[in-house]
């Protein structure tokens, strides 16, 4: 996936001349949040980083705080996001979708169902480092049922690798019969053979499912479970598809109908600025009667949209 961000490392790069200019933009009266959006949209996240350290250095302040007492509402919450290492970002989501009231399921499912298994174990150890907490055990105490146990599942990140050919038909042939086939679902069939089969092995899973059955997937999925778990399941097919379609499905929901739901906006147009945005612009493209660029100028306003436009990098009308 290398190089199918929009966001790259910027070239000639100088992390004290970005940390003079971003200082210029907050000194005095009034803040020039245009000269911080087009600087920090053309920096790799590991270059924030730099310039976080040496804003410090010369100034003896945290950018970030800075950041913080100057901008305000959705635009300070996108700019912080971009100014957070990726892990550490995705360590910060996770918590807060556990430690505030209720829990936000749909976090914990976008999350674990789209990451590798290096990402999942990463976050884990960083999570444990910053928190002084276990993820798992978060998680299993603020979730229940099957939904829990596949998140379980998830959170092991000991997905097989490649494809087992002797198991193609066999797997294809449990979930018919957990599914379709019986009154009732078997939902312990499903989340043992989603969670822990490769994406490349689940794809002809599908295939040969489809076969059988005579429906994708998906329809049995939506047929046979309800709720968080059938969500959980649906992303994780989605993602054994497509990561960049997942994330393009994701970005569809959260800005079609009235009103944007910018915490997901925000999460996955930063976290996809260096991994994938190119593709998720396509399969968006593909999937829907507009671009991404489209509807985010539709749906977002003033330097918010600015910065989330920059990150998109062009649109595919």
């Amino acid at each position: 996936m290398a190089g199918r961000g929009t966001v790259k490392p910027h070239s000639g790069f100088n992390a004290n001349n970005d940390a003079e200019v971003l200082y210029k933009a907050m000194k005095g009266l009034g803040t020039d949040e245009d000269a911080i959006l087009q600087l920090l949209t053309a920096r790799s996240n590991a270059q924030r980083q730099e310039i976080k350290a040496a804003f410090k250095t010369l100034y003896g302040k945290d950018l970030v705080d800075n950041l913080k007492s100057e901008l305000g509402g959705k635009f300070e919450s996108l700019i912080v996001a971009l100014m957070t290492p990726p892990i550490m970002f995705e360590v910060t989501c996770l918590r807060d979708a556990i430690k505030g009231a209720g829990t936000d399921e749909k976090v914990l499912i976008e999350i674990l169902a789209s990451r590798s298994a290096n990402e999942i174990n990463e976050i884990k150890s960083l999570y444990k480092r910053e928190h002084n907490d276990d993820l798992e055990e978060d998680v299993t105490g603020d979730t229940a049922g099957h939904f829990k146990r596949m998140l379980v599942v998830l959170l092991q990140a000991s997905r097989q690798q490649g494809i087992q050919e002797g198991l193609i038909q066999s797997d294809a042939q449990a979930l018919f019969a957990a599914g379709e086939q019986k009154y009732g679902t078997d939902e312990g069939q499903f989340i043992t053979i989603l969670g822990n089969r490769s994406s490349a092995h689940l794809r002809r899973v599908f295939e040969e499912y489809r076969k059988l059955s005579g429906f994708e997937i998906e329809e049995s999925i939506q047929r046979e479970t309800s709720g968080t778990l059938q969500e959980v399941l649906l992303a994780v097919v989605k993602c054994a598809r497509s990561v960049p379609g997942y994330f393009a499905d994701s970005l569809y929901g959260a800005m079609k109908g009235a009103g944007t739901d910018d915490q997901t906006l925000i999460r996955i147009m930063v976290s996809r600025s260096e991994v994938d945005m190119l593709d998720v612009r396509a399969e968006f493209r593909k999937k829907f009667a507009t671009s991404l660029h489209k509807m985010i100028q539709g749906d977002t306003a003033g330097d918010y949209r600015k910065a989330l436009l920059l990150l998109c990098g062009g649109d595919d009308a």
